[in-house]
């Protein structure tokens, strides 16, 4: 029987497999014949190593599946198959390689070999040219140390691996310094390693002289967490003032539309108080572990002004910088010069360097270093020689430089932007009034008197801070409204006390007493006391009531919802600030600028000629109905005397008799040729 010959337990080794991890007392004596036959196999590969061995490869895929069972005769096993590979990977065929490397993987997912060194060897089998092992091995470092990390961060295992891949970054080849970067990227994504160290290790591959290495770096930094991706934007109307407070206040009293157009300008600035409250998420935390990033961005920009890198290299450079500058508040002021150079309208990705000019400035660096960044983009941007489009970018790029840094534009120059507010281009007018509006808030002494409009309280209240100032208080603002509405309560509790009295007399009778109450009212009238009350006055209540008392979330209430109606209430002694049309809704900038604050247009472009044809020939598609059908029995057949009579050129008909004699028919033979024509066509039809 041929048929029982495959089943003999030396000869079939998957059934010998399955019958070892059943019983492995009782099959040792076929391992071992198995093993000394690996044994041999081993040394007939030691001579001829570039020969393929199938046999030596099932043989080796055998005794690392039943390795967990015969731990003691396997204890050299996993150090002899690490120690083939270490020598003879080079030179070894690449199914046997990948067949030793995959016995190295079970090993280890069986415990049976220690991780440091098998990583260490799978990081130097990295430099083989072939990309499906680089593969598997890169996947399985990844899965390897998250299993390490499962439970708690093994932080010995950490360090030593850190160390290691620190020195392979720095490794002749770049296919193997490239994965590594990629593994360590990875791990830090999934919150394995996310420390600073490691982040610090990335930070040696923006200097790397390998493109690829240097891109993942600078990838790395530019790129955003994926927690922040998938981030709500809901918020917790409990915590603070609520719109659902608001609207209590300014709409259960009279409809007028006085207190809608009060509500609906309320409701902005709790917006954008909300935005202010939030806390700051950092587009990428990365950037915030970097030990000395004084050092790092010098060294960069020491980098990107020799690069002979492609342009698109150096503008990330540039946005690694300006994000390094702008983030940590850094002093690198041979950056702005360098970028000035490339704040031209025809220049390559320009909105992109006037990004990068926007993100580096901050309140610390002196205006005198920002103030030729500005004037260089207003002569360049903003003249009416260039297109509404680029006039339009120049001035959003000024509007976020001088948000950041008040202080290095100069009046003449903020009143000659102000002026475009009608121009006849709507983008242009759109970004100017924007600025109009971010320096009402900031300081509305720089405009116009015209632009300044009719001042709020919060308005008359700002102050542009000199270069270095700080604002230390030792109160907190708007805490005087606490003070005014316990004044106000006791004063309305004498009042119902005499109410009362008054209604206990007149109630015998049974009747309900509709008694109206308005918080509104109230909130009107603190608003009110507190009007009248001189700032310094204020000053001295806010500090008596922040040193005398502990406030809790109520009281933090009131003096947020007291210090938003500063930005609604005109100002003492000034009428109802007229409806402002903003000129652009306030968004939630967080910490860094994004393309869209630059190129923001108002109005959308018009279409060239070609895109207008293409959307026309679009909406044609389905016209065939329309289509005239020619009802040809035959549709490869030629055309009739007649057509081809209809089609020939004037030139050769010219002296016919039809054509001679056409012109000189009495009006009587016309219009029976054209009774004639009309019942043809009629019947055509029929």
């Amino acid at each position: 029987m041929p048929g029982r010959q495959s089943n003999k337990l030396p000869n079939n080794l998957p059934q010998l497999q399955n019958l070892i991890k059943r019983d492995p007392q009782s099959y040792i004596d076929e391992f071992l014949q198995q093993h000394r036959h690996y044994q041999s196999n081993v040394e007939i590969f030691k001579l001829q190593p570039d020969k393929a061995n199938k046999e030596l490869a099932e043989l080796v895929m055998f005794l690392s599946q039943v390795a967990h069972c015969y731990t003691q005769q396997l204890s050299t096993f996993p150090r002899d198959l690490s120690e083939l590979l270490r020598s003879y990977h080079t030179i070894i065929e690449s199914e046997l390689r990948m067949t030793f490397c995959k016995a190295l993987i079970l090993l280890r997912n069986k415990d049976l070999i220690d991780p440091t060194v098998l990583l260490e060897l799978f990081f130097e089998l990295l430099r083989c040219h072939d990309k499906l092992l680089r593969k598997t091995l890169y996947t399985h470092i990844v899965a390897d140390i998250k299993n390490i990390n499962a439970k708690h961060k093994n932080n010995k295992m950490n360090t030593i691996l850190q160390n290691f891949m620190y020195t392979m970054l720095r490794d002749s080849n770049p296919i193997a310094a490239k994965i590594s970067l990629d593994v360590m990227v990875e791990l830090y994504k999934r919150n394995i390693w996310n420390d600073a160290k490691t982040v610090n290790v990335i930070t040696t591959a923006c200097f790397s002289k390998v493109t690829k290495i240097l891109v993942g770096g600078l990838k790395f930094f530019l790129g955003k967490d994926e927690d922040e991706k998938n981030e709500s934007d809901s918020e917790s109307e409990n915590e603070g003032t609520s719109a659902r407070d608001l609207m209590m206040r300014y709409s259960t009293g009279k409809k007028t539309t006085k207190n809608k157009k009060k509500l609906e300008k309320a409701m902005k600035v709790l917006k954008k108080h909300k935005k202010k409250k939030k806390p700051e998420v950092f587009n990428f935390s990365a950037i915030h572990l970097i030990h000395d990033p004084q050092d790092f961005s010098e060294k960069l920009l020491k980098q990107l002004e020799s690069s002979k890198e492609r342009f698109e290299v150096k503008i990330m450079m540039m946005e690694l910088i300006s994000r390094l500058v702008g983030i940590h508040e850094l002093f690198l002021f041979n950056f702005y010069p360098f970028i000035q150079r490339f704040l031209q309208p025809h220049q390559r990705e320009v909105t992109k360097i006037l990004l990068c000019a926007a993100q580096a400035s901050h309140q610390l660096v002196p205006p005198e270093i920002i103030e030729p960044v500005i004037m260089t983009i207003a002569n360049n941007f903003v003249t009416d020689r260039n297109s509404g489009e680029v006039m339009t970018v120049g001035i959003n790029a000024i509007k976020e430089v001088a948000g950041r840094c008040p202080l290095a534009i100069n009046e003449d120059l903020l009143q000659d932007l102000a002026q475009y507010k009608t121009h006849k281009d709507k983008n242009v007018m759109m970004s100017a009034r924007g600025l109009i509006q971010l320096f009402r808030n900031l300081n509305p002494q720089l405009l116009h008197k015209k632009d300044r409009g009719r001042p709020t309280e919060a308005s008359t209240e700002a102050k542009i801070k000199d270069y270095g100032e700080l604002e230390a208080k030792d109160y907190i603002p708007g805490a005087e409204v606490l003070e005014v509405e316990e004044e106000n309560k006791e004063e309305e509790e004498d009042e119902d006390g005499w109410e009362s009295a008054s209604i206990s007399d007149d109630d015998e009778d049974g009747e309900w007493v509709d008694v109206h109450h308005s918080s509104d009212e109230d909130a009107g009238e603190v608003a009110e006391k507190l009007q009248s009350i001189p700032a310094e006055e204020r000053k001295v209540k806010a500090a008596a009531v922040s040193g005398s008392r502990l406030l809790t979330q109520d009281d933090f209430k009131k003096i947020r919802l007291a210090q938003m109606a500063k930005e609604v209430n005109a100002a003492p002694g000034k009428g109802q600030k007229r409806k402002m049309a903003d000129s652009d809704n306030e968004e939630d900038k967080g910490e860094l600028l994004t393309l869209r604050d630059i190129e923001k247009l108002h109005k959308k472009p018009k279409s060239d000629k070609e895109t207008r044809l293409a959307t026309a020939m679009a909406g044609r598609t389905d016209r065939k109905e329309f289509v005239k059908k020619r009802n040809k029995l035959n549709p490869h057949a030629s055309t009739s005397n007649k057509e081809k009579r209809r089609k020939k050129n004037f030139m050769m008909m010219r002296h016919s008799q039809n054509v001679r004699t056409k012109g000189k028919r009495s009006f009587r033979e016309k219009q029976l040729a054209l009774q004639a024509a009309l019942l043809k066509k009629k019947k055509q039809y029929k």
